[in-house]
């Protein structure tokens, strides 16, 4: 408990039966009910239940009002917390169709004392975190691997095929972690371990992220254009409307871009007063959206803060991102989001956040321009395209970008174009629009060459059966939300003990947006169409309308700059070489190679040195 302490500072507590030998331990950020009668964990009104709760469930008010029409009485509660009326739920209807009615983020431990059985609960789309694995014959479990490997007997071997998917990814993708004796419980699944000898005795899906896309594609919307806008408008306000439930200070990270102007404007709607807004302004001008969050705060009269980091200032965050994500983590953006997060707990204890529009409304290049590339190339001989890739790669990404910036009035404005015509040139040789996707999100295209003894598995995720964009968001969806966006949030926002709501996830969008045709999603070569029709009822589009930016540090230069000693370390012949994990030759290829400008490596170097940095810790 002791090692997450920052994810709750507010309280702890434990509960112990010898006679089983379990203990269950919480640490508690309050939020709803700050009183005593919130203290976890939690033990059920008949007593027959122990909840050890990491989340919020946003409609516990609606829940207590279905468990009161179920027993045709009022629900006698000693408080007002969200866990309390959970407990209730699960006597009422049993944890699986309890847990089918809570629309939340949620991470817990149960324990039954009837039945000496252990359930372990993960919310639909992997929000909040949830480890477990083996110590030396004794069942762990925790928020992070910390609590883990706190313990005595838990071995830190290192996963290696784990880690070959990491130098892939950027992430260890579920269910695996960086160490083989734990794993992560995949969202939307229950798994129950039984007493005496907690052996698994069985997995529930409760909802499945597949089923409900397959089921969307087979049944969609029959409305028009104008009532999709509305539908989704009404779901997203209403997903909003439930996460303002606070008994502490609210606000909203606002990055001026159409996720997060529309989760803003959406609460301010709802909001008696201003919101309380938070950005940061980057240094680096080519990664600075801070303008335009400042435009939208303006125009939607929130309280808007936003404050100017320095290079220095986010550099001073890498030594602390081993300790922070407890395995090699490799999306740089982890950098301002812990920045805009520590920014925004000095006044408020919650935040809401944008992410998921990405994934659900076909926001990224690849969902817009994936199935176009793919279509084009098809057509080409696979030798012309393999010539073509030697002919792009050999001008270096500074020449590329000299030549747009020559360019620039019948080129298309791109943010470092040399990386992006590299990129391009990467996936030129593709077979298969699977292999197109693998290519597109691979930081190192062939990983197994970099670990030792290391494999990884051929599948990127299960198959959807649809078209390539439906496709590619699918597996960004079930993979890349939770194992990297969706973790960076987590880690970054609870290393200062700031809770973050994502609504734009909340499942019952999730499940409309499956409905809605492509052509809603992506249109005009730009995709978020449907989402931008929602945003411009609330802010002008000449306001969001520009390209997509995200959060983002110049890495590239970093590396040849400011970061050229302390990557040298790390990246050093001496200390590649004498490494039980990795093969020296690809790393220091791709270093030489960057420091020199002929390419930028800058990902999949930075992935090497998170690993390198977390080796160290």
């Amino acid at each position: 408990m002791d090692a997450i302490a920052y994810r709750g500072p507010d309280d702890w507590g434990v509960w112990v039966d010898g006679a089983h030998g379990i203990g269950l331990g919480h640490r508690r950020l309050s939020i709803v009910d700050l009183s005593a009668e919130g203290h976890q964990p939690m033990v059920s009104a008949t007593g027959r239940y122990v909840l050890s709760f990491n989340g919020e469930v946003y409609n516990f008010a609606d829940v207590r009002k279905q468990i009161e029409a179920s027993r045709g009485r009022a629900l006698e509660l000693r408080g007002h917390s969200d866990t309390e009326v959970m407990l209730a739920a699960i006597e009422e209807w049993g944890l699986e169709r309890a847990v089918e009615r809570f629309v939340g983020m949620f991470a817990f431990a149960l324990w039954d004392k009837e039945r000496a059985a252990l359930s372990l609960v993960r919310d639909r789309l992997g929000i909040k975190p949830l480890y477990f694995g083996d110590a030396n014959g004794t069942l762990v479990l925790g928020s992070e691997l910390k609590a883990l490997t706190a313990h005595a007997g838990f071995s830190r071997d290192i996963d290696r095929d784990a880690l070959t998917s990491y130098f892939r990814f950027g992430y260890v993708p579920s269910p695996r972690s960086i160490y083989r004796a734990a794993k992560k419980l995949a969202p939307g699944t229950i798994v129950t371990f039984s007493a005496p000898r907690l052996e698994a005795a069985r997995e529930i899906v409760f909802w499945s992220a597949k089923d409900v896309a397959a089921r969307g594609l087979s049944h969609p919307f029959d409305g028009d254009e104008t009532g999709a806008i509305d539908e989704l408008e009404r779901r997203l306000a209403d997903a909003v409307k439930l996460r303002l439930v606070s008994d502490v200070p609210i606000g909203a990270f606002l990055s001026g871009g159409i996720d997060s102007s529309t989760v803003v404007s959406l609460m301010q709607r709802a909001s008696a007063s201003p919101v309380r807004t938070f950005s940061i302004a980057n240094e680096g001008a080519a990664f600075d959206e801070s303008d335009a969050a400042a435009a939208v705060a303006k125009h939607l009269g929130t309280a808007h803060t936003a404050l100017t980091v320095t290079s220095d200032d986010a550099r001073a965050v890498i030594p602390l991102l081993p300790r922070m994500f407890d395995e090699p983590f490799a999306d740089s953006s982890q950098i301002p989001t812990f920045l805009v997060s520590r920014l925004a707990r000095r006044d408020v204890t919650v935040a809401l956040s944008g992410d998921g529009g990405d994934e659900l409304f076909g926001g990224y290049n690849r969902h817009v321009w994936g199935p176009i590339v793919w279509d084009a190339l098809r057509r080409v001989p696979h030798a012309v395209r393999a010539a073509s890739t030697n002919l792009l790669l050999a001008a270096p990404t500074q020449a590329w970008d000299r030549v747009f910036e020559v360019g620039s009035s019948f080129l298309p404005e791109l943010r470092t174009p040399g990386s992006k015509v590299h990129k391009l040139a990467r996936v030129l040789d593709v077979t298969t629009p699977d292999e197109l996707y693998r290519r597109l999100v691979s930081l190192w295209d062939a990983p197994a060459n970099l670990v030792k003894g290391g494999a990884e598995s051929v599948d990127v995720a299960p198959a959807l059966g649809a078209d390539g964009a439906a496709t590619m968001m699918f597996r960004d969806l079930t993979t890349y939300l939770p194992d990297d966006i969706l973790t960076k949030v987590d880690r970054a926002s609870m290393a200062v003990s700031l809770e973050a709501r994502v609504p734009i996830i909340d499942h019952r969008v999730v499940e409309f947006a499956w409905s809605l045709p492509q052509s809603l999603k992506a249109r005009d070569r730009t995709g978020k169409w449907i989402l931008r029709q929602v945003l411009s009822r609330h802010v002008p589009p000449s306001l969001f309308e520009r390209p997509k930016m995200g959060f983002a540090v110049p890495l590239a230069e970093w590396l040849r700059g400011p970061l050229r000693d302390w990557a040298s370390d790390l990246l050093s012949p001496k200390r590649l070489r004498e490494s039980d994990y990795l093969v020296a030759a690809p790393v220091e290829t791709a270093w030489s190679e960057h420091l020199t400008g002929k390419r930028d490596h800058e990902q999949a170097l930075w992935a090497v040195l998170m690993f390198q940095a977390w080796l160290a810790a």
